[in-house]
């Protein structure tokens, strides 16, 4: 496989894979391991789809641009405000996420509980404020490396932990149906990779027909590894399952989620704090502050009131980031297939039919985390 091919898979996985997966065998343990598993599915084929959608939309235009700008172009300045807000809301989300996860694993590890986790959240928060105040360039070249390590590990883990499986365990599903829309929002929260591929047309400059071929094996990875986490933890656990997978398996394996939720913090906030210093004109100050401090002040609210977990922060961002810049793309596609203004290197189809099931999919996702 060409090294063009093999980095921008690179890309789109190691955007997917941050630390939405550790909380995959947790919603799939509610729910029944196969009720989960079909969400897997079905949800890795909706992004697959979408990402193939906005693949298209970028071939097609010959200018680069993030997100909001393809947005704008095709859409007009309300599509890109709402796309701006689909971003900042799924990073701020998920940001406000790892702070919660980040302090319960930092508590388990050094405790034993996790009620001591306000504090270490706090020295998470002072650590990586402070990372990405200074902007350390050694840590953002080994993001790649660091999604090897991670791919490593997971697989690692199940090798482990499979051989301790209680199958009875995988053969649970709930009485209760609303838990059996319950992994919705968080397993599509863990493969959203749409922000890559802007990246990914640059890294492939020259050779944009292997962007198809990158996006298929970019989704397929994470479903792979998804899945055989999944299958080991709750195998172990059962209904047992935390929140935060790794905390059923011991402190050993807490490391894992202590360093892909580190790398997935830098990550977010290095990108949003860039986006309010380069695109807002914003000072170095007032962009470190709005894309750190401020998500972190969100987190000590939640936190005080007891108003969000783990879980349901990923939940929303799932929801509302992925429903609404997905629902975006293929109203981007229709209008760019007129208006693009180079020809693509490939062709997806899509007419009204697949649009109205896709976002009535998104929307139904929105609906049920509204009222359960």
């Amino acid at each position: 496989m060409e090294k063009e091919v093999l980095a921008a898979i690179a890309t789109i996985t190691g955007t997917a894979i941050g630390a939405g997966f550790l909380g995959i065998p947790y919603v799939m343990a509610k729910s029944g391991f196969l009720i989960g598993f079909i969400h897997l599915v079905v949800l890795a084929l909706i992004v697959m789809l979408v990402n193939l959608y906005l693949g298209e939309v970028i071939l097609r235009t010959k200018q680069t641009h993030q997100l909001p700008g393809y947005a704008s172009i095709y859409l007009g300045k309300a599509a890109r405000i709402v796309m701006i807000f689909s971003m900042l809301f799924g990073i701020y989300a998920a940001l406000v996420a790892y702070f919660i996860g980040e302090g319960q694993v930092l508590s388990f590890i050094f405790t034993g509980t996790t009620q001591n986790s306000l504090l270490f959240s706090f020295i998470f928060f002072v650590v990586i404020a402070t990372l990405i105040y200074f902007g350390i360039e050694a840590l953002k070249k080994g993001e790649t490396i660091g999604m090897f390590a991670v791919l490593s590990i997971i697989i690692v883990l199940a090798v482990v932990f499979m051989p301790k499986m209680n199958f009875e365990n995988l053969s649970y599903v709930s009485h209760n149906f609303a838990d059996w829309f319950f992994p919705y929002g968080v397993i599509l929260f863990s493969f959203l990779s749409f922000s890559a591929l802007p990246e990914v047309k640059q890294e492939i400059k020259g050779k944009e027909k292997v962007l198809k071929k990158a996006v298929i094996f970019g989704t397929l990875i994470p479903l792979i590894v998804y899945t055989i986490f999944s299958v080991a933890v709750v195998g172990f656990a059962g209904k047992a399952t935390p929140e935060i997978a790794t905390i059923a398996l011991g402190k050993i394996p807490c490391l894992l989620a202590v360093f892909t939720m580190f790398t997935a913090s830098f990550a977010l906030g290095n990108a949003i704090r860039d986006v309010y210093k380069l695109d807002l004109k914003l000072k170095h100050f007032q962009a470190w502050f709005l894309a750190v401090v401020v998500p972190f002040i969100i987190f000590v609210f939640l936190y005080y009131f007891r108003l969000a977990t783990f879980i349901t922060v990923l939940e929303w961002s799932g929801v509302i980031s992925g429903g609404l810049t997905g629902s975006l793309v293929l109203f981007m596609l229709m209008k760019a297939k007129k208006y693009g203004d180079r020809k693509p290197e490939y062709q997806t189809k899509i007419n009204w039919a697949i649009a109205t099931i896709l976002i009535l999919i998104f929307v139904a996702g929105i609906i049920y985390q509204f009222i359960f």
